[in-house]
């Protein structure tokens, strides 16, 4: 099967792709293109996997770049030297031929371009990621490198949405107490639960750091199983694993 890879016509000018999981060789619950090494599917096909997102983006297997993401809102430069095993939750450029791989799975992959500074970043900003400042900081990072926000635009890729993700009365007051128009964020759940919008969240941290075009593809994980992966929908279901998206940007 033919790899499906979706972009935006706001990241024009610049190599990209929120890659679904069709195209891939994993099988079982990771059936199509996981391309996450900390899952317990098969290294070779998650190395298949990669090579194929690789050959997509038009580098070699070993210019797709991905670190270990922890939830955290730290940020690696990326320069023209290969990384060796790296940390954070986000990656920013501005060489060349380097393709930079952010990894979810409900999370919001969001990709970043400043076409006039030739910058790029990719960030995962899943709830944690996001509150703790991981977009502002991936921004900011971007600037060291020339770029302003105000030429930047970032978009967030698939992810899941507010109707998919049911969370606890304590997740939603911690929002509200670190600021109490997040609560524009939650509607009511069942049994006293909330239904949180994790991608207006975050546009709306996009867009209060002076990102003037942010969007979202409005994709959901959750709900097309045949396209996207998702930890929510596989823990519900029992699932031991999960497969993990691939998004991708470059110069």
């Amino acid at each position: 099967m033919t790899l499906e890879i979706l972009t935006s016509p706001m990241l024009e000018g610049v190599d990209h792709g929120f890659f679904t999981r069709r195209g891939g060789a994993s099988s079982g619950v990771f059936h199509g293109l996981n391309c996450g090494q900390g899952s317990s599917d098969q290294d070779q096909m998650v190395r298949i996997n990669r090579q194929r997102v690789a050959q997509a983006m038009g580098v070699e297997d070993d210019h797709l770049v991905t670190i270990t993401q922890t939830h955290s809102p730290d940020v690696v430069v990326i320069d023209g030297s290969l990384p060796g095993k790296l940390t954070g939750d986000a990656m920013v450029s501005k060489t060349p031929g380097i393709a930079l791989g952010i990894l979810t799975a409900d999370c919001q992959p969001v990709l970043f371009f400043d076409r006039v500074a030739g910058v790029v970043g990719a960030a995962h900003a899943g709830w944690k990621g996001a509150r703790a400042g991981v977009l502002e900081n991936t921004l900011a990072a971007m600037e060291k490198l020339g770029a302003t926000r105000e030429n930047t635009v970032a978009v967030i890729g698939p992810t899941i949405s507010q109707k998919n993700y049911e969370v606890g009365a304590d997740f939603r007051e911690a929002f509200v107490q670190d600021n109490e128009t997040n609560a524009r964020f939650f509607t009511d759940g069942r049994d006293g639960r909330a239904q949180f919008d994790l991608p207006a969240y975050g546009l709306t941290h996009l867009r209060a750091a002076g990102v003037k075009d942010a969007a979202w593809t409005q994709h959901c994980t959750y709900e097309d199983e045949d396209r996207f992966f998702s930890f929510r929908r596989a823990t519900h279901r029992g699932e031991a694993d999960y497969g993990r998206l691939i998004s991708v940007i470059r110069l």
